[in-house]
């Protein structure tokens, strides 16, 4: 997982549930959490900013009650063979080097990049078979 400022590349597996239903409740899970943390935590200096920016985006979808953080329009792409799945892996962690915000996928602190290096991670990861980065 990476991220970026404005947007979040994951890679999720399932047994059997259906990703939809998990995207679903993972964007639900997460806007409300982060609404309720903007809302509590005073001090953010752009609190004001983010939940007007949050409502407006909300009142344009008639999906919403009052307020969208995920966009409605990013659905999951399946990786259908290990090829795919080690190219959207390596996407995924060269995004912050690109970007020029490291040199190196593994010093971004926000990137599974750190797991596959063997460095901590900030959150549980399963490691898809192993990866190595021997790029210079």
């Amino acid at each position: 997982m990476v991220y970026k400022g404005s947007h979040i590349h994951m890679i999720i597996g399932t047994h059997g549930e259906k990703l939809e239903n998990i995207m679903r409740d993972m964007k639900k899970h997460t806007s409300t959490a982060l609404r309720q943390a903007i809302e509590q935590y005073p001090a953010e200096s752009r609190r004001k900013w983010m939940l007007w920016m949050m409502k407006r985006a909300g009142s344009k979808n008639s999906h919403n009650a009052d307020f969208q953080l995920w966009r409605q329009d990013n659905p999951p792409i399946e990786l259908f063979n290990p090829s795919i799945l080690h190219q959207k892996l390596d996407y995924i962690h060269y995004n912050p080097v690109v970007a020029g915000i490291v040199e190196k996928p593994e010093d971004y602190l926000y990137s599974s990049a750190r797991d596959y290096c063997g460095l901590p991670g900030l959150i549980e990861i399963i490691l898809v078979d192993p990866l190595h980065y021997d790029r210079a």
